[in-house]
């Protein structure tokens, strides 16, 4: 079974590199469930609840989030109504959503997603470790596939975690930081790995935004506006291999597809 995780997917010329390229990956990689990180999808920062259905509707099958899920006001209204729309298991109670999902592949197959966050340079969280041992025991019951987004900022908390969970989950890939890194292995026991899967949006830009409004935040260290760049727009992630009998991976491969065709525009 072949499994895609889409990098955190940044504003409009994200969504559009979703819309444009994902049924080519789909058909040219045999993909059977999608998965993609949706928290910066909404002019980078947040997402709403009409951006939501509109990445539902590119046949995307669970979206996972991190810290900036919460940066529309708006969010807590509509978090619920979708099961398979998650922000990170480890905040703490009483918060509204969900941290896990099971949902069946087109093959009928169950996949169980875990959502955490990090807690090295970000919030003081419930521990992500404690948390995915926890939930991982509880998906088990239900589904062999469990997928692990593992939204941080530190190399080493998403390194430790997939050690942590290596033969217990299928994967564990790394999300927030923007930056595809080309650490994607299989680990000794079955579990796929990689630091950071990447981002989909405009890399003519700083993570993601436009480049000049970074720069003059370095410089000054004055608050300012930021707002999404827009040219050379790509779609980045990763697509894991997964035995349907064991919930094991055979495989982990990179994918980063440029968007040739008119870049910069709507």
């Amino acid at each position: 079974m072949k499994i895609l995780f889409i990098g955190d997917i940044v504003g409009k010329p994200g969504r559009r590199a979703v819309r444009e390229l994902l049924p080519e990956v789909v058909k040219d990689h045999d993909v059977d469930f999608i998965i993609a990180n949706c928290e910066n999808a909404a002019a980078g920062f947040g997402v709403t609840k009409d951006i939501v259905e509109e990445l539902f509707r590119y046949n995307i099958d669970v979206l996972t989030s991190g810290n900036h899920i919460w940066d529309k006001k708006e969010v807590v209204d509509f978090l619920e109504d979708y099961e398979n729309l998650l922000r990170p298991a480890n905040y703490p109670d009483p918060n509204p959503g969900w941290g896990t999902v099971v949902m069946p592949a087109v093959s009928g197959e169950n996949i169980g997603v875990i959502n955490l966050e990090g807690r090295v340079f970000m919030r003081p969280l419930d521990c992500p470790f404690k948390k995915a041992k926890e939930e991982t025991e509880k998906l088990k019951t239900r589904a062999k596939i469990i997928f692990v987004d593992m939204h941080a900022e530190a190399t080493s908390e998403k390194r430790a975690l997939g050690w942590f969970l290596d033969g217990q989950v299928t994967a564990v890939v790394g999300t927030h930081t923007h930056v595809q890194t080309a650490d994607e292995e299989v680990l000794p026991n079955g579990t796929a790995y990689i630091t950071d899967v990447g981002m989909t949006g405009p890399f003519d830009s700083v993570i993601g935004i436009k480049t000049g409004t970074i720069l003059e935040k370095f410089l000054t260290q004055i608050p300012n506006r930021f707002d999404v760049a827009k040219k050379d727009i790509r779609l980045q992630g990763v697509i894991v291999d997964a035995d349907e009998k064991t919930g094991k991976s055979r495989g982990i491969q990179r994918i980063s597809i440029k968007l040739n065709d008119r870049q910069g525009e709507p």
